[in-house]
């Protein structure tokens, strides 16, 4: 995405129409809009032959084919190919590749901060068809992607997340003490925050699902927000729609308990089971 942008400000730059760019390298000029838009995949003879057309010296280009040979390799999650689903493998990148991750979860615990007991028992209902191999697969995914969180550039982390999550009895009493004092230990990461909407605070504006916000940093790259479904995902990235997911997290955010209270919430719940 990020090169798709660098090569759209280029050809901008030199004044060259998408007409022009792709009589250059004799494709379509709907296969140049998707190269910007990161729709496609960036062959590196078409970059090359694009580059030249923009007027771009030869060092930089050399320096700009290297960054697309990067970006052409598969992501370490593309090893869990058998059981990602195509539409969430895209998430998994964002999530790489995020610098503030910001989730509303209705019903489950986040991912990142799923105990592996707790991620067996919610992905066993979630995906009832699979094998006990399938679902062993995709714990591991679950577990390397949250490696994320002790790297030394993790991103900052600020769930907020339904009482009812909490209640839900997944897995049983002992798996949901062990997912709470999991989360207790998280909120000692520096970047990681996490409030919870009480019963008691009514109805709120994202009561809809969940919803998933990215920020990068990466001029280049938009905010992006990420919502799913049954069968599918909605991947936003238009500033309007954005900014809308933005405000109704800052809102639950308020009415939501503080983060100071989130602690002794979860002492206080665990205490129950």
């Amino acid at each position: 995405m990020v090169l798709g942008k660098r090569l759209r400000h280029l050809r901008e730059r030199a004044h060259v129409s998408f007409e022009e760019a792709a009589r250059a390298v004799e494709v379509t000029p709907l296969t140049v809009r998707r190269m910007e838009k990161a729709e496609v995949g960036l062959k590196i003879p078409y970059v090359k032959e694009l580059l030249r057309t923009y007027g771009v010296p030869s060092p930089e280009i050399d320096d700009f084919l290297d960054l697309t040979r990067e970006a052409n390799q598969p992501g370490w999650w593309h090893q869990f190919r058998d059981v990602v689903p195509e539409w969430f493998s895209a998430y998994v990148s964002l999530e790489s590749e995020a610098t503030v991750i910001r989730a509303y979860e209705p019903h489950y615990v986040p991912g990142l901060l799923q105990t592996e007991d707790y991620a067996r028992a919610v992905l066993r209902a979630g995906f009832p068809n699979d094998t006990d191999e399938e679902i062993e697969r995709r714990i591991a995914l679950r577990v390397k992607r949250q490696r994320l969180l002790s790297k030394a550039d993790a991103p900052a982390i600020w769930a907020i997340l339904e009482e009812t999550a909490l209640r839900r009895p997944v897995g049983g009493a002992e798996v949901m003490r062990r997912q709470i004092d999991h989360l207790i230990e998280a909120l000692a990461m520096p970047k990681v925050r996490l409030q919870i909407m009480r019963f008691a605070a009514g109805p709120h504006p994202g009561a809809f699902g969940p919803l998933h916000y990215f920020r990068f940093g990466f001029t280049e790259l938009p905010d992006v927000v990420y919502t799913e479904s049954v069968t599918g995902a909605v991947y936003v990235d238009q500033p309007g729609e954005v900014v809308t997911c933005l405000e109704v997290l800052d809102r639950m955010a308020v009415q939501a308990e503080p983060v100071g209270e989130t602690i002794p919430i979860l002492a206080e719940l665990r205490k129950e089971l």
